[in-house]
């Protein structure tokens, strides 16, 4: 065959173009595989490509078909490829000497095609999920030629949402498993009841979907504030559903085409009040909206609840069920008589026990069928049952606790994985159940704690983020909740601790926003707002501002003076050191237009800094921040109480500061923080004394602070006394008193 010199100069630059878009081309995929080698060359996508797959991978290889530009001519059983056949996708059984393992995968790309191996269809569609992502991450019809050998860290890749409190289209489903999938997640689980309404039909007992699933407020805070009330399908202030069983079967199977197993929760024994509104017999008082729980001692509850668990096996194969399990009142059981005989005939003393009792009736019951509970982990209290699988939820010590008496658990921890929280200033995101869950502390974390013992660290299966939707009304405000932090955790779960790097992840993050808005995911889009921390240097007697945002490579502006920065500000490119106290004020640009608000932050050299501080209060174990130096060091909190600069008490704050020497005192503020979700409150009143001994002091002056009676997001005030005139001292002892008997959070006392 001959060719022309139009022809050969044409392939000649076809060739160049893809060299030099590979050099553009990247593999920035996440979760970040285990070995990533990028080649010279691309492959052109502007082809049809034969699909030969192994036996087992058949079903698989149809998932080809939704990948953007991949235009696929067949789809043949492998047997044998002739020598001449053009550029082909294979899905093929690894052989042993590809020391593959399951669940692992390679991915090459190469003038050949496509090739992804595997023992296992788990390790397959990873490999077809990662194909899937090169393909969305390119700006034209090519791929870089790669090799990608990848392995999970974890075989337990969790998302969680619930449908009770607002109900979720079905379609969205769908959508949510889909963008599971794309990220490698394995396991959806599915919160199916609760008291804001029943979501699954079960045929035996049709009250659940014909009024337990209906309320007459569409948001849960409404249904909160008023009574908690159902009401019948077809009355005109109905809001809610349910899933049918056919549909349920159907998302399962969609599911499971995708590598997602569907775990079903049904909530027991507590967190049944739209059950027990419909069926009240099986309460304590026999009657309806008096109580959330089962009543244990009645044997009524446990035929209904293995009744419903038994439709409940028949539609998810999954071989894990939740039981919940949770936050139990308990209170009803050591009134009821029921209750009562069935303790002494058990001869156990607590009602923990009576609920452990429950929780096993339920886990022998789940184990005759084949299957295994996974339950929140109060389900420890009073002992568990071997074979049990715990969620952590209030914290890492009930998972930790579990995993070293030999449990399996899965972490769910509320500090870095529950999506409900907050994910910037409160004061600038629509309402949500409080908390600070920012995209870099949900990366940070590490499911394997170090207080595991080492030969116990592989009951920790995995993690999952848990989406409560009080205040999510809408899929649109799921999305919003859940993206981009779920990216930060399918790398959690994926990738290997070691290999695990932020700065790293928010740079491939950048290619996958574009991903997220090819989906049409409404996600949080990064903020403009200037972030800042401030370390003052004892030995120079100076502050250090460090000046950030969300955005990937900000542009920021500031100024010392007081003054507004604009476009002709100086540009922020390192940390500003400052000897004297100054405001400094910030902002972030995009080419000269201002993004967003200024930040204003206030640089205090105070007389305080560094200074000896006795406490006659302790601060709470859990928020110790930087223990005695805290109040103290120069550093301003931010919008998170877990930030380690707030301090936070649940007593009463007195300390005493020693100042060294007797010096002039012009006024004494401190700053707190209120946020009325998690029980974060400002003092009712503020009190300072003096001293030049440290024994006999004088009232030097109070202050009452303004609290608004209904608080709805977080505020952060500096509370200050004033002096009429100097005084001279040199012990200072400061008093805040916490009226609500809640939290206190305290982050710095300034003496000026």
């Amino acid at each position: 065959m001959k060719f022309s010199r139009v022809t050969l100069l044409s392939c000649f630059l076809l060739i160049t173009w893809c060299n030099s878009r590979a050099q553009e081309l990247h593999a920035d995929l996440i979760p970040r595989p285990d070995k990533v080698v990028i080649n010279e060359g691309a492959l052109a996508l502007d082809q049809a490509f034969p699909v030969f797959y192994s036996e087992r991978f058949m079903e698989l290889s149809q998932l080809l078909a939704d990948i953007p530009n991949l235009q696929i001519t067949s789809y043949e059983l492998f047997k044998r490829v002739k020598k001449q056949q053009p550029a082909a996708i294979w899905i093929l059984e690894s052989k042993p000497s590809d020391n593959l393992r399951p669940n692992e995968y390679t991915l090459l790309i190469n003038p050949a095609g496509i090739t992804i191996k595997s023992p296992d269809v788990a390790g397959a569609m990873a490999g077809v999920q990662s194909l899937h992502q090169l393909s969305m991450l390119q700006d034209s019809d090519v791929l870089p030629f790669v090799e990608i050998q990848d392995k999970p860290r974890f075989a337990y890749r969790g998302l969680h949402l619930d449908v009770s409190r607002h109900f979720m289209p079905f379609e969205f489903l769908k959508k949510y498993i889909d963008v599971m999938a794309l990220y490698k997640f394995n396991q959806f689980h599915w919160h199916l009841t609760d008291g804001a309404g029943w979501r699954l039909q079960i045929n035996r007992y049709p009250e659940l979907t014909k009024k337990a699933a209906w309320r007459p407020q569409a948001h849960f805070a409404d249904w909160e504030k008023y009574g908690k009330r159902y009401v019948e399908q077809g009355t005109a202030n109905a809001h809610g559903g349910f899933y049918t069983q056919a549909q349920a079967r159907e998302l399962v199977a969609y599911a499971a085409k995708k590598g997602i197993n569907i775990i079903p929760e049904i909530e027991m024994p507590g967190h049944s009040e739209e059950v027990l509104a419909v069926y009240p017999e099986l309460s304590c008082t026999g009657l309806p909206y008096t109580q959330n729980e089962f009543c244990v001692g009645n044997e009524q509850t446990f035929t209904f609840l293995k009744n419903v668990l038994d439709e409940v096996l028949d539609i998810f194969p999954s071989e894990y069920i939740h039981i919940g399990g949770d936050e139990a009142d308990k209170s009803h059981w050591k009134t009821c008589p029921k209750c009562q005989a069935l303790k002494e005939k058990l001869q156990v003393k607590t009602e923990e026990e009576l609920q452990s009792y429950a929780v096993q009736q339920m886990d022998e019951y789940l184990q005759s069928k084949g299957r295994k509970m996974i339950g929140w982990d109060e389900i420890l209290e009073g002992g568990l049952t071997e074979g049990a699988t715990v969620m952590s939820w209030r914290g890492e010590e009930g998972g930790i606790e579990a995993a070293n008496k030999g449990h399996d658990v899965i972490m769910t921890p509320q500090s870095h994985l529950y999506f409900d929280f907050y994910q910037f200033d409160p004061r600038t995101q629509p309402k949500a159940f409080g908390g600070y869950l920012p995209l870099e502390r949900v990366y940070s974390y590490n499911p394997v704690s170090d207080k595991i013992a080492a030969d116990k660290a592989k009951h920790i299966l995995g993690a999952q983020a848990n989406l409560w939707t009080e205040f999510m009304p809408n899929p649109q405000q799921v999305e919003y909740m859940a993206f981009p932090r779920a990216l930060a955790l399918a790398e959690i779960n994926w990738t290997a601790q070691d290999q695990r790097d932020f700065p790293d992840f928010k740079r491939r993050l950048q290619k996958h926003y574009a991903i997220l808005q090819d989906l049409q995911i409404n996600y949080y889009r990064p903020s403009f707002d200037v972030l800042y921390d401030v370390v003052y240097d004892a030995a120079k007697k100076s502050n250090r501002i460090i000046l950030t945002s969300e955005q990937f490579e900000p542009t920021i502006r500031y100024t010392i003076d007081g003054t507004e920065p604009d476009n002709q500000s100086p540009l922020y490119i390192a940390p500003i050191d400052l000897a004297v106290s100054a405001t400094l004020k910030a902002a972030s640009f995009l080419d000269s237009a201002r993004m967003g608000p200024i930040k204003t932050v206030e640089l205090d050299i105070h007389k305080a800094i560094g200074k000896t501080v006795q406490y006659n209060t302790k601060w709470n174990d859990r928020y110790a921040a930087q223990g005695e130096q805290t109040l103290v060091d120069g550093r301003k909190g931010g919008v998170s109480y877990q930030d380690g600069k707030w301090q936070g008490f649940t007593s009463d704050i007195e300390l005493v500061i020693d100042l060294d020497r007797r010096e002039e005192i012009n006024r004494v503020a401190a700053r707190f923080m209120q946020m009325p979700g998690p029980g974060v409150f400002f003092p009712g009143s503020i009190k300072v004394w003096i001293s030049d001994n440290g024994k006999s002091y004088r009232e030097a002056g109070s202050f009452v602070p303004h609290v608004d009676k209904h608080p709805e997001v977080l505020d952060i005030q500096s509370f200050e006394i004033k002096f009429d005139k100097p005084v001279m001292a040199k012990f200072i002892k400061f008093e805040a008193k916490n009226t609500k008997k809640a939290f206190l959070f305290i982050d710095e006392i300034v003496v000026d």
